[in-house]
């Protein structure tokens, strides 16, 4: 039995994760663990705790080095790094024809440990680092932050759980920030069987066109609905990003032009 941890996601995330490592083990074998970790120590611990295998994003910085094996395969084709903005709705028109600097010059709310809160900063963005997720957009209501960015994979179900029932946000339409943010696998430091065996059943399901199958299900639908292809983008660089990804990351705006 692998033990795959999934929590500290969206459920959307979790859906389509879970999806994911089921369809390369055919359904069986699979032993999955939602609990979520709010500190960032005790996530960076998670193979102390029994965990064999989780998803999490490239160069997370909550896990030490060495202490995991890393399949350098990204499993979401580069979505999560497409932002869209959960805004209030007295200001669409700010958004609407936004310069960088402008945007800059907001407050991005960000739940706590997440690795987006480095990102943003070093990309010279105004943060507030703060609460679990159902928080921020409270914060949001409140005018403490001005909007929440979340992966386009997530933003609709995020929004509809956690942020439609507080009134006066939406999802904003005109405007995406980019940047690259791959998923990827992190496995038990000693369990390489575990890597060898998820790196040969990739390979096989990416030509058998499974894996683009199950990627069509979740987000195909998701990837229309956000209209990517009219959105003007902000690009922000990934400072936390291994070098060895960049061969990997597939140039995902491109299809959207």
């Amino acid at each position: 039995m692998i033990k795959f941890w999934n929590g500290n996601k969206s459920k959307s995330r979790q859906l389509y994760e879970l999806d994911i490592i089921e369809m390369l083990f055919n359904n069986n074998k699979i032993d999955c663990d939602n609990t979520n970790y709010p500190s960032a120590e005790d996530e960076g611990n998670i193979f102390n705790t029994g965990t064999d295998v989780l998803v999490t994003v490239a160069g997370n910085q909550k896990f030490m080095p060495n202490t995991f094996l890393e399949l350098a395969e990204p499993l979401c084709k580069g979505l999560l790094g497409c932002r869209i903005l959960i805004i209030r709705d007295q200001d669409r028109a700010k958004f609407h024809d936004i310069d960088e600097e402008t945007l800059k010059g907001l407050i991005a709310g960000i739940p706590n440990t997440w690795a987006d809160a480095d990102l943003f900063r070093a990309n010279h963005y105004q943060v507030l680092e703060k609460g679990e997720l159902e928080d921020v957009f409270r914060y949001l209501k409140q005018g403490l932050c001005d909007y929440v960015s979340l992966g386009a994979n997530e933003v609709e179900h995020v929004f509809d759980q956690h942020a439609q029932h507080l009134g006066g946000l939406t999802i904003d339409k005109k405007v995406a920030l980019y940047y690259p943010m791959p998923l990827v696998f992190y496995i038990h430091p000693q369990r390489t069987d575990l890597l060898e065996a998820l790196t040969d059943r990739i390979k096989i399901t990416q030509n058998n066109g499974q894996f683009d199958a199950i990627f069509d299900k979740h987000y195909g639908k998701v990837i229309e609905n956000m209209n990517l292809s009219k959105r003007r983008f902000f690009q922000l660089s990934n400072p936390s990003l291994p070098a060895h990804f960049l061969p990997h990351i597939t140039p995902i705006l491109d299809t959207f032009r």
